[in-house]
């Protein structure tokens, strides 16, 4: 255990797991040297990876939640052998900096997605820039999603965003309700420079912004870059990677 860390949500079932993965890794003693196995759903990973961002240690996951798409299928049986097996996924985060009607400047990290909401009943009203593009002069919605290619099958494929491979080196920026211009469907940009989202009428139409699940309300201005100085290590099972997971929902989408 010395090399091994477990840690767990508080609810029942993932206690329950990290009690018998205790008694498990105790008697097998896997060889997987400094690794954090994170027991719960997809939200727990985000909340330990970003509490864990200096860290170079690897994450293996596994699901006690609903989905659990970041995660591990836990079998008793067979999770010596899975967890001895892994293999190492690397993916950086977003950085969200975000300028409020204070004109206060807070920063926070994004593993799936940056999403920017309107705040009240009014629609927001952005401008979107691409490093010195222009992307939309004015976009009229429900706000706008900023996702990373490990996001791309979250809240992005919810609002009809584009799923993106894994080593595709891309980011999706995706309209939430769009009204004007109605047929705006987005766009995939490449995750090397930053992305400037402003607030055109913020007295009027206030929004906030969500990295993940993080807000900053009465947002006026809001950078968004990756942070390729970070780089969160995720172990899978060889089965059921991260790659395949989103293969096999680019396959669903395309049958759908």
């Amino acid at each position: 255990m010395k090399n091994i860390q477990i840690i767990s949500d508080k609810n029942f079932r993932s206690l329950k797991i990290k009690k018998s993965l205790t008694k498990i890794i105790k008697k097998s003693k896997p060889k997987k040297l400094n690794t954090i196995i994170v027991i719960g759903g997809d939200g727990f990973m985000l909340q330990t990876l970003k509490k864990n961002n200096k860290s170079k240690r690897f994450f293996y996951g596994v699901n006690s939640g609903n989905y659990g798409f970041l995660m591990n299928k836990f079998s008793p049986r067979n999770f010596v052998k899975n967890f001895t097996k892994s293999k190492i996924v690397s993916i950086s985060p977003l950085e969200m900096t975000v300028r409020n009607n204070k004109n206060r400047l807070k920063k926070y990290l994004a593993v799936n997605e940056v999403s920017i909401l309107r705040q009240s009943r009014q629609a927001a009203s952005l401008s979107i820039n691409y490093g010195s593009k222009k992307i939309i002069k004015e976009l009229v919605s429900d706000g706008v999603l900023v996702s990373t290619p490990a996001g791309s099958t979250a809240y992005n494929l919810s609002v009809h965003g584009p799923i993106l491979s894994l080593n595709s080196k891309k980011l999706s920026i995706s309209p939430i309700s769009p009204f004007r211009p109605r047929q705006w469907k987005g766009k995939i940009v490449s995750d090397k420079s930053k992305i400037v989202i402003r607030n055109l009428n913020p007295k009027k139409r206030p929004i906030s912004a969500v990295a993940d699940n993080v807000e900053v309300r009465n947002a006026k201005n809001i950078i968004i870059k990756t942070n390729q100085n970070i780089k969160f290590n995720l172990l899978y099972d060889q089965n059921r990677s991260l790659q395949k997971k989103i293969k096999l929902e680019q396959l669903r989408r395309e049958t759908s």
